[in-house]
């Protein structure tokens, strides 16, 4: 059970993040301070310093708290019965659906993501947790014989997650309007890689 001043210290870390997602929103990130948040907050700005260090590491949290539940609900659902394809559609939609629900932010996540503004530990902790999950699906399909052995698995994540970001900056540009277009482009787009486009 939680006691009453770890209770409250999570109140705090999550009134910052709810401040600082609103505000990323309504006046962009690079346009929003560390006290614009604390105030947003009703908090004082040593406090916020006291949780996160930069506006980074508030948007790096949010986003691995708010992604978390969701792929845990993915790894619980019997992947065993389902195809790569499958798996690899339902895993980059859930990522989509989440970047694309609030375009401001998803226009800093998909920023942060090919041009991050500097070396963040954080960040590589978080991308790495998410590499795992694509290389433990392209390793049980190397199993099942569902692809080839040869591919190494690491090269194949990328391959995959670099096809994600192209439909992420399609949406953005406004060549995808809808999640069901976003999702019929990638598995169209999916099928290709796994299925070559050599005679």
């Amino acid at each position: 059970m939680v006691g009453i001043r770890e209770q409250k210290k999570l109140e705090t870390k999550q009134a910052i993040q709810t401040a600082a997602v609103k505000l990323f929103a309504e006046k962009g990130f690079e346009q929003t301070s560390i006290e614009d948040i604390a105030k947003e907050a009703s908090i004082g700005k040593t406090t916020v310093y006291g949780y996160f260090s930069t506006k980074n590491d508030i948007f790096i949290n949010y986003c691995d708290e708010e992604l978390d539940c969701a792929f845990k609900q993915l790894q619980s659902d019997d992947g065993e019965e389902k195809s790569l394809i499958d798996l690899l559609v339902d895993f980059f939609m859930l990522k989509f659906t989440f970047v694309t629900k609030n375009r401001e932010f998803g226009r800093q996540m998909l920023r942060e993501m090919i041009f991050p503004g500097e070396v963040n530990e954080k960040a590589k902790v978080h991308d790495q947790r998410y590499f795992d999950i694509l290389e433990g699906y392209f390793k049980t399909a190397q199993e099942r014989g569902e692809i080839s052995s040869e591919p190494e698995i690491f090269y194949l994540s990328v391959h995959f997650f670099s096809i994600y970001l192209g439909l992420l900056a399609g949406w953005y540009t406004g060549y995808l309007g809808s999640l069901a277009e976003a999702e019929e482009g990638m598995r169209t787009l999916f099928n290709q890689a796994i299925g070559g486009i050599a005679k």
